[in-house]
């Protein structure tokens, strides 16, 4: 089980690490043209980004357990593929 857990937070580093640079590219892409629908694109990978540091840090230091772990970061990939959906929508 404790190779499971390590498992889990270099998985949740590696999320955090490639979110957070999608997110900058994302507002950097934005600051260029102004397009609001990348403005809201790069808040959708930040809701990721966010969602993955508040589960693991929950899970970490807080002993909440797996389940519910797992169940609150699905709510923000689903809150984030919302976003994500939304931004991309605003273009038509």
């Amino acid at each position: 089980m404790n190779e499971v857990i390590t498992a889990i937070a270099v998985v949740k580093f590696a999320i955090l690490l490639l979110e957070g640079r999608i997110t900058y590219i994302a507002f950097k892409a934005y600051r260029r043209t102004g397009e609001d629908s990348l403005h809201v694109l790069g808040i959708g990978f930040g809701v990721i980004m966010l969602g993955a540091l508040l589960t693991g840090v929950a899970n970490q230091f807080f002993s909440v357990s797996l389940e519910l772990g797992v169940l609150a970061n699905s709510i923000f990939v689903a809150l984030d593929l919302a976003v994500i959906m939304y931004s991309l929508n605003m273009q038509q």
